[in-house]
């Protein structure tokens, strides 16, 4: 049998659990409104730390979500994978039948995978050695579980693979889900993103110089830094063909994606690699960078990434491009799934006809002139071509384009 190549691939689940909102149309009217959801942290002890809020999912109860999977025999941030695909996966209305009879697999983009887990078991082994360990936490501790999750709560039978490229792994995951659609070496596809808030991650940004005490603000000239947040975020794929044939709501068009890994400096970004990243995405799409009408920035709101991001955008697409927002501002820096979001905020943007807004913003920076970060309300906007950036630590870099299906 022949391999099918170059099938077009389409968007027809989204499953977003956040800390501004759970599901589509809450999710949604969320970033309509600009709402925030960062909040004092409530996961840990903030005893001692100068910077205490955290954007938290509240009242988190994976029960609400799952039908097959234990939630006692997962770590939170499986429960967060597992959790928004069924979502997802309800959302693109898939019979579960075909779904657990046809290829299909997950990729998960994470940063720390089992974070909390890890945590629990490094208080023991500083307290008591690693014979201390407890052998329900280390079993919970692997981060490829995060996709095992995912297979065994829809009952997918190929690929689960989980992709540790930090702060951009969930967009490399949505590259991976499209290449296996658009070859034909799988029917359907979940691409997902989860990560959860921690003490020592909390911790290692603020020893970086990188977090901000009460709000993030980028492309703001006062921007401080991240806040730090958590959630799980997965978006449905499948052919083109077969959304027709099953009269699927399309969401968008994954167009293409781009990645680079320039490692060029441990942390610091680098606009020469984030340009090329630019150009290779709009490349494997097909446009140019006149077609592109928003772009979901990295927007993480320190100093070094937004202003990184703003050349790079600025070289590829002159002195005026299209508006860039970040909803970093709202929901916090959600770490291995924040481009999955970033995907699912462009996506909404397409069917609902509007920009999401970077909130908090209040002065504008002379360094950033010409980027317009749509600051502090959403705007009406008819978007037929997104870009949503996602960029990492050592340089991993990952942008996907998504478009109105035409």
């Amino acid at each position: 049998m022949d391999r099918v190549v170059d099938r077009r691939v389409v968007v027809t689940g989204l499953g977003p659990v956040s800390s501004i909102g759970t599901g589509v149309a809450e999710f949604g009217a969320a970033l309509r409104a600009g709402r925030s959801g960062v909040a004092p942290i409530t996961s840990f002890d903030t005893t001692g730390f100068p910077h205490v809020v955290a954007g938290e999912v509240p009242d988190f109860a994976p029960g609400d979500h799952l039908r097959v999977l234990d939630a006692a025999e997962w770590g939170r941030s499986s429960l967060f994978a597992a959790s928004a695909a069924r979502l997802a996966a309800e959302d693109a209305k898939i019979d579960p039948a075909v779904l657990s009879a046809a290829r299909s697999g997950s990729c998960v983009g994470t940063t720390s995978g089992e974070s909390r887990v890890l945590q629990q078991l490094s208080g023991e082994w500083v307290a008591d050695g690693f014979a201390a360990s407890s052998p329900d936490a280390v079993g919970k501790l692997p981060a490829s579980r995060l996709a095992l999750a995912v297979n065994r709560e829809l009952g997918l039978t190929g690929e689960a693979m989980t992709l540790s490229t930090a702060c951009a792994a969930a967009n490399y995951a949505i590259g991976y889900a499209y290449d296996l659609i658009a070859s034909g070496e799988a029917d359907y596809m979940v691409a997902a993103g989860a990560d959860s808030t921690v003490r020592w991650a909390h911790a290692g940004f603020y020893r970086l110089g990188a977090l901000a005490e009460h709000a993030s603000a980028p492309f703001d000239r006062d921007r401080s830094g991240v806040i730090t947040a958590e959630g799980g975020c997965a978006l449905f794929l499948e052919s083109l063909d077969s959304a027709l044939s099953r009269g699927a709501f399309i969401y968008a068009e994954v167009m293409g994606y781009g990645l680079t890994c320039d490692a060029n400096h441990p942390v610091a970004p680098d606009p020469v690699g984030i340009a090329k990243c630019i150009r290779k995405a709009h490349d494997s799409a097909g446009i140019v960078p006149s077609d592109v009408d928003y772009i979901c920035a990295h927007g993480t709101g320190t100093a070094a990434n937004d202003l990184a991001e703003a050349q790079a955008v600025k070289e590829v697409f002159g002195d005026r491009p299209p508006p860039m927002s970040s909803i970093k501002s709202m929901l916090g820096h959600t770490m291995g799934a924040a481009s999955g979001f970033g995907a699912i905020a462009a996506i909404l943007g397409i069917t609902e006809g509007f920009l999401p807004p970077t909130v908090n913003y209040r002065t504008p920076d002379p360094a950033l002139a010409g980027i317009d970060p749509v600051p502090n309300r959403s705007r009406p906007a008819r978007l037929d071509v997104v870009q949503n950036n996602g960029f990492a630590f050592g340089g991993n870099n990952a942008i996907t384009i998504f478009g109105r299906l035409g």
